[in-house]
């Protein structure tokens, strides 16, 4: 089965058809600049280009960098804050022409790929998928099953959300070379290793094309630290995956 994903980000969108027997993509993605200000209108116009781009008519699955329930955005972290409280299920339907649109927190749309076609297949326990991008998205996992909308980015660090002291963004925002940057990732999964105990993190997001970078620099970490196998395809399998029709 074939189903569009659309990975809503806070530089780029980015989207292709996915084949969720093999859970990858059936062609290369196609992205675009993600608008500033980063408006519903703007990014919807943006969403529809994607789509388009392929001339798709289904289903489609959009991720959001925010918390997502019921098809309503309630957060907006790195987005224009014009999203909290948006149907955006509705406004993309909408803008989609009726195409059927399921909306779900980025984070948990990778996880989920992650735990079924990638690094966390067959794992139980704990297991805490983290995106490092423009912020820090996450996914929790207890034997599988997801707890949605964790939001671990936004922990605090040093007095500071986590998400502006270990993300991709902080890293290059900052100037700072793999060392430091790995220094500063290792102090957020000793906290949040401290608060959840998991058994696996998985690094996932762009920076998760280079994990010869950064992953050996991370020291007394006692869980298993992985890159995510689909690296940032995730959130696009995983948004094709929730617009799945019900069998």
């Amino acid at each position: 089965m074939q189903i569009f994903g659309v990975d809503i980000g806070g530089s780029g969108i980015k989207g292709a058809p996915v084949d969720l027997d093999r859970g990858d993509l059936v062609q290369e993605r196609h992205k675009v600049l993600t608008p500033q200000p980063a408006t519903p209108d703007g990014v919807a116009g943006c969403v529809v280009e994607v789509v388009r781009h392929f001339d798709w008519d289904g289903p489609v699955g959009v991720t959001f960098p925010g918390v997502v329930t019921g098809g309503i955005t309630r957060t907006a972290a790195n987005m224009d804050k014009a999203w909290v409280g948006v149907d955006t299920a509705a406004l993309l339907t909408a803008r989609l022409d009726g195409r059927p649109v399921t909306v779900l927190n980025d984070a948990d749309a990778a996880g989920v790929a992650e735990m079924t076609y990638g690094a966390g297949r067959d794992r139980s326990g704990t297991v805490i998928l983290l995106t490092l991008g423009t912020g820090i998205g996450s996914a929790l996992f207890t034997d599988g099953r997801l707890v949605p909308n964790s939001e671990l980015g936004h922990l605090e660090l040093k007095g500071h959300d986590a998400e502006t002291r270990a993300s991709v963004k902080a890293k290059e925002d900052g100037e700072l070379t793999w060392e430091r940057w790995a220094h500063r990732v290792q102090r957020y999964l000793e906290h949040v290793e401290m608060l959840f105990s998991p058994d696996l993190f998985i690094i996932g997001g762009g920076v998760s094309r280079k994990p010869e970078k950064f992953l050996p620099l991370i020291k007394g970490i006692r869980a298993e630290i992985v890159p995510a196998e689909l690296r940032n395809n995730a959130g696009i399998v995983g948004a094709a995956m929730a617009a799945r029709p019900p069998a």
